[in-house]
């Protein structure tokens, strides 16, 4: 008997001549766009898009501030590491928490939570008081505020469109991403040449409150369930047991550490790759930063050709080996233009391997266990 497909390649299409044909040929056209069909989406995608560009001012931000105070690279990485870190850390008891409390609530604390730490940060930026540690500190501080609301951000998809839009809203989230992964580290470039460097700060500090304003306008529709309200240790006990059990999640979960652990090498030393390989400046790092968004928000268009030709899993391998070409170049990079190649591709492929493995791990999970199994694959990238 032939094996069974993949959970990836459950959405390829039917073969020619199936009656849903017609059916999954307009599917394919409206899904990059028919999440915005949606209000509560839509609204909460704009919010989250303006305090993404924020977060990637600061993000870009802080990684040339290292280069600035100390080039080693062993400490430059060490901000990517403290950016990481909180993730790995929190990733299962937050997904517990938001599936014992009330996920809208939670967010508007959390996010809260992180505005004030990003104001404070501003304010030591503004008054030259950060040190390597200092900097470190800060990034560990706000993004263990981002690790511990990703949970509940994944599962929040699901209320904001139904099941068949699902696969068009991970795709809009991630073009939100990188639109403001494009924006982000250029428009800080420029206010940092125009007004120094604390203002990429002081923009992250004020852009969350957008995102707290459209949850609190947001009324989550009550999830109803039989069961009764389930204890801290017994959510995490049961999304442990669920991920050991279900093998279509526990191989995307395989296929997603095989690629972002290596793939995470560029974010972390692209300001060395600037400052050091091609001695630019701050210009040129946010430069290289806009350049991976544009392509990675190029690459999510092209996604639906690229997946009704290669299918899911053809699209994920074709992503990691662009990626370690990507990586090879960086490596080789002594001017603007191998960069600037590298980039290209690098964020093509991050597109197309992270969307693929997100709808891969929300298809494979009931929405009771919607939390506590999934987690964000890259910095801020959980949020609509």
């Amino acid at each position: 008997m032939a094996n069974p497909p993949s959970h990836l390649e459950r959405g390829k299409p039917q073969p020619r001549g199936a009656p849903s044909d017609a059916r999954s040929s307009q599917d394919a056209v409206r899904a990059p766009w028919s999440a915005f069909h949606h209000r509560d989406f839509t609204v909460i995608w704009t919010a989250t898009l303006a305090s993404n560009i924020g977060g990637w001012m600061y993000s870009a931000s802080s990684g040339w501030l290292m280069t600035t105070l100390d080039a080693d690279p062993f400490l430059v990485s060490l901000v990517q590491v403290a950016a990481s870190l909180p993730l790995f850390l929190l990733a299962l008891p937050a997904g517990a928490l938001a599936d014992i409390l009330d996920r809208r609530r939670f967010l508007i604390c959390a996010e809260i939570y992180i505005a004030a730490v990003s104001f404070v940060f501003a304010v030591f930026v503004s008054l030259d008081l950060v040190t390597p540690a200092i900097l470190l500190l800060f990034v560990f501080l706000i993004e263990t505020g981002a690790a511990a609301t990703s949970p509940a951000w994944q599962s929040v998809v699901s209320q904001l469109v139904p099941r068949q839009d699902l696969p068009s809203a991970i795709a809009l989230n991630s073009v939100g991403i990188n639109i403001s992964r494009a924006l982000g580290p250029a428009l800080g470039g420029l206010l940092t040449a125009i007004l120094g460097i604390a203002a990429p700060f002081w923009i992250n500090a004020f852009s969350n409150f957008g995102t707290i304003g459209a949850l609190t306008w947001w009324r989550a529709p009550r999830e109803r369930s039989r069961l009764p309200a389930e204890r801290f240790m017994s959510a995490m006990r049961t999304g442990v047991r669920y991920v050991r059990y279900n093998r279509h999640l526990r191989a995307t979960l395989l296929r997603a550490v095989a690629f972002f652990l290596f793939a995470s090498c560029y974010w972390a030393l692209l300001p060395v790759v600037a400052h050091s390989q091609i001695r630019g400046g701050a210009r040129l790092y946010g430069f290289l930063l806009g350049v991976i968004g544009a392509s990675a928000i190029a690459g999510a268009f092209a996604l639906p050709q690229l997946k009704a030709r290669l299918g899911s899993n053809g699209v994920v391998a074709a992503g990691s080996a662009a990626t370690a070409v990507a990586l090879v170049l960086f490596g080789l990079s002594r001017e603007p233009g191998t960069a600037v190649a590298a980039c290209v591709i690098a964020g093509a492929s991050w597109i197309a391997v992270l969307a693929n493995l997100n709808v891969s791990a929300q298809l494979a999970l009931p929405n009771g266990c919607a939390a506590v199994g999934l987690r964000s694959m890259s910095p801020r990238s959980s949020e609509p």
